[in-house]
């Protein structure tokens, strides 16, 4: 049996769910050059902690989401979130670096199904303009908890060592299991059959043979697949060669989010007057603009607090413009599937982040390394948003749906 939730209440549930994959990472960050010392390691070692956690979110998600229509969305959220309760506990507790490794890797298979499951409920109850009200609101949410993270998790090692930054996540796998289990209600009907080898296969070569849904997802991977990718090479900037305390960088990280945060306010207050789809383009020349100022300035500048975070606020302000639209334009086409369809979307969004993370430990200057990917980044999602045109205006949507969903091309 399938219930419908409010408007607030999936935004908030939402929110909560998508925010702990970024919060886990955004609270650890500042803790990383503590940890080298920590365990007596190399710095390559503790960087392979976010490669890991990166690469169990990305890979996990394409379970998660498919579990999530096949058992339903509140049974699969509870699987997971007690594999990364595991995982928070495992890494609090580790004796060694091997630990702290498997542990990292744990919590991001388990921290995977919120971002599935959150865009999933939004699809199983609600389109068009509703639809992309409820991912701003969720991106405005969103913007607090990474926004807040850094300078809770620096306050946290200054004040309690680097253990306590997992106790707070163990704190946060416990609340999302009673927010669950109380009020999250059950938004899809299970269907086993799609448990089977064949149907998800199937599944999955309808998204992938889909070009609506790649160009879109493209557009978001650029996007937000950049502030994955920084997150691995802005604290070795700002801390190791700005010269920030941890404390300091997690101040710092809040003018990230406030852009963002801001961005998103914008474009709440934008969609009364404009369609989603139209505030895209703004949010790309955002983009573009801070990926040529980041490239810039990481060339032919000395790294400095400004010269880093300036370009980086830019880049995250555009990112909220996009991200309503286009999470809801690649979602739309696939109600039977929108739990594989999530989880496509955010495997292939978190990839994007450790394909980045892992060019910049190819590229070993973390600040050569942040102007040339992340304007790479900027580049790639402004020119799969033309192809996303393209690929509309090739193949629109049926007039009902297009009118259903607020997705016709203005030129249609």
């Amino acid at each position: 049996m399938t219930l419908k939730m409010s408007e607030r209440r999936t935004s908030i549930i939402g929110a909560f769910l998508v925010a702990l994959g970024p919060v886990s990472m955004a609270l650890y960050t500042p803790a990383m050059p503590e940890l080298v010392r920590a365990f007596a390691s190399s710095e390559a070692a503790i960087k392979m902690t976010l490669s890991l956690y990166f690469g169990g979110f990305a890979f996990a998600q394409l379970v998660s989401g498919t579990l999530s229509d096949v058992i339903g969305r509140r049974p699969a959220t509870l699987i997971f979130m007690a594999i990364y309760l595991a995982g928070s506990l495992m890494a609090a507790f580790a004796p060694s670096v091997g630990v702290l490794l498997a542990g990292r890797l744990v919590q991001g298979i388990g921290a995977s199904v919120g971002m599935t499951v959150a865009r999933a409920i939004v699809r199983d109850q609600f389109t068009g303009t509703t639809a992309a009200r409820i991912m701003n609101m969720i991106g405005m949410m969103l913007a607090i908890g990474p926004a807040v993270s850094p300078t809770l998790g620096g306050l946290a090692l200054g004040l309690f060592g680097w253990q306590s930054i997992f106790f707070l996540m163990v704190g946060f796998a416990l609340m999302a299991c009673f927010t669950v289990q109380f009020f999250m209600l059950e938004t899809v009907t299970p269907d086993r059959s799609k448990g089977r080898i064949g149907p998800i296969f199937a599944a999955y070569r309808e998204l992938l043979r889909d070009s609506r849904f790649l160009s879109s997802t493209l557009v978001i991977a650029g996007a937000v697949g950049a502030l994955y990718a920084q997150a691995t090479m802005l604290p070795f900037v700002l801390i190791g060669q700005v010269g920030l305390t941890p404390t300091e960088f997690g101040v710092g990280m809040l003018m990230q989010s406030g852009f963002f945060f801001s961005g998103t306010v914008s474009v709440r207050l934008l969609m009364r007057r404009f369609t989603p789809q139209a505030l895209v383009p703004v949010g790309l020349s955002f983009i573009g603009a801070a990926s040529v100022l980041l490239a810039f300035t990481m060339h032919a500048l000395a790294p400095g607090f400004l010269s880093v975070m300036a370009p980086v606020g830019v880049y995250a302000f555009g990112i909220a413009f996009v991200m309503p639209y286009m999470m809801t334009a690649a979602m739309v086409p696939f109600p039977h599937i929108a739990g594989t369809a999530s989880a496509m979307m955010g495997f292939i969004q978190m990839s994007a982040g450790l394909l980045g993370g892992a060019l910049a430990a190819l590229v070993g200057v973390p600040a050569l390394a942040l102007g040339t990917i992340i304007p790479g980044f900027g580049l790639a999602s402004i020119v799969s948003y033309f192809w996303y045109r393209k690929t509309v205006r090739l193949r629109p949507l049926s007039a009902p749906a297009a009118a259903d969903d607020g997705l016709r091309e203005a030129a249609e």
